[in-house]
């Protein structure tokens, strides 16, 4: 810079005094940057490569000291136009490059701290106490304070008027103002609330169907919520809609450790029946069925004595029936299996009857959450039950198909004829 100076004094027309002091802000302006760029930002990158820390990866990753190294032409401005523009009418130039040079840190300020609050998110997320916290929410809001208040502090800069006039004037636009950062407000309270209620973590299971989202949420923002559905699309909710609309969380079930099975088999009603002796004697081989039938016989056999029962036929007194008999194997079944969970709800019964047969629900839960095993226990459960059917002389109720109507028409005539040709 005493270079330049050294240089301007030897000119003597006014003019070429003021192209120089232009041309000279302008070179070191340039040269500033070029320092700033190449050795301060190269240099911490160097630093940061070679530390064992994350966070001061993730500073250079979202380029928080490049866009810092965008004050050094600011400032080499700021400063150097006093020095280079001092001669007679050149105070107004002055005055309007400091101006520019404040503006220019602002602005180079507020996206240092926007690139830094960016930073600080992923940092947030990469910690087992934040991950769950809506954080980027959070770093939206400042963001956007940092934006509004650059700009108005720019402007207050260019027209030389204090901020509070300027924010004084913004009070008869608060009506304008709510109607363009509506979404931002509402967003904005709704983060406040869902996270005070702990309602939503990024990491949940979330069925939303009037937004068609069925899957994990991946992250919580200030306006969207962004949820990874099971087909691996991606459904963009509004942040608010969480608060207005309803939809269901699966937090619980993972926290419980056990999730719900809930299915039935549909019975028909036709072949529910008494057992006999001989049914008795058979099914006395299931080993997981000896002590109830034992048990249950000795008490029926027991009462129906004591009520002077008439053995002679079956409707008198009381007797075990294929159904219910088959409903105690299904518990005794489950009860043996690992995966199932005694601690919790644990219910096999019987609905009521329809036009689809007798429903035979079983409702417990399993130990195991993951997609893949649960369908695979559940697969495991129905194919065992629907094969010892037989066994009970039950049968499952299904809706007659095409084959089976076409069995009960008899053939045409002309078709009867040619069948026995």
């Amino acid at each position: 810079m005493q270079t330049i100076i050294d240089l301007l004094q030897r000119l003597d027309s006014p003019a070429e005094r003021l192209v120089a002091g232009w041309v000279g802000v302008i070179l070191l302006a340039v040269i500033a940057n070029f320092l700033a760029r190449r050795v301060i930002v190269r240099g911490m990158r160097a630093v940061a490569s070679r530390t064992k820390t994350r966070w001061d990866d993730v500073l250079v990753e979202h380029r928080v000291f490049e866009r810092l190294s965008h004050l050094a032409p600011a400032l080499v401005v700021y400063v150097a136009a006093p020095l280079l523009l001092n001669g007679p009418g050149e105070q107004v130039y002055q005055d309007y490059l400091r101006r520019l040079a404040n503006v220019w840190m602002i602005f180079a300020g507020a996206k240092t701290a926007h690139a830094l609050l960016d930073a600080l998110v992923i940092i947030g997320l990469e910690r087992e106490a934040t991950r769950t916290k809506p954080v980027r929410s959070y770093a939206q809001v400042v963001q956007l304070v940092v934006w509004v208040g650059a700009g108005i502090l720019s402007v207050a800069v260019l027209m030389q008027k204090s901020p509070a006039a300027l924010l004084a004037g913004l009070g008869a636009m608060t009506a304008v103002l709510l109607l363009v950062f509506r979404d931002t407000i509402l967003g904005f309270l709704a983060s406040i609330r869902i996270e005070g209620n702990q309602m939503l973590r990024v990491g949940d299971w979330v069925e939303m169907p009037k937004y068609g989202a069925d899957g994990d949420v991946i992250e919580i923002g200030l306006h969207t919520v962004k949820v990874q559905n099971w087909d691996k699309t991606i459904t963009t909710i509004p942040t608010h809609a969480f608060m207005s609309d309803s939809f269901k969380n699966w937090r619980g079930m993972t926290e419980s450790g056990g999730r719900r099975i809930k299915r039935s088999l549909n019975l028909d009603m036709n072949s529910v029946r008494f057992l006999g002796d001989d049914d008795l004697e058979r099914l006395r081989g299931v080993q997981s069925l000896r002590a109830y039938l034992e048990s249950r016989s000795e008490e029926i056999a027991q009462w129906n004595r004591e009520n002077d029962v008439d053995g002679r036929s079956p409707i008198n007194g009381r007797r075990l029936t294929n159904l219910g008999t088959f409903r105690a194997y299904v518990e005794a079944y489950l009860r043996g299996l690992e995966p199932i969970r005694e601690d919790m709800t644990f219910l096999v019964r019987q609905l009521a009857p329809g036009p689809e047969g007798v429903p035979m629900e079983i409702y417990v839960f399993s130990g195991e959450q993951r997609w893949v095993q649960y369908e695979a226990i559940m697969g495991d459960i129905f194919d065992h039950l629907l094969a010892v059917l037989a066994e009970f002389d039950l049968q499952v109720f299904q809706q007659p198909g095409g084959a089976d109507l076409r069995g009960l028409t008899p053939p045409a005539p002309d078709q009867a004829d040619s069948n026995r040709r």
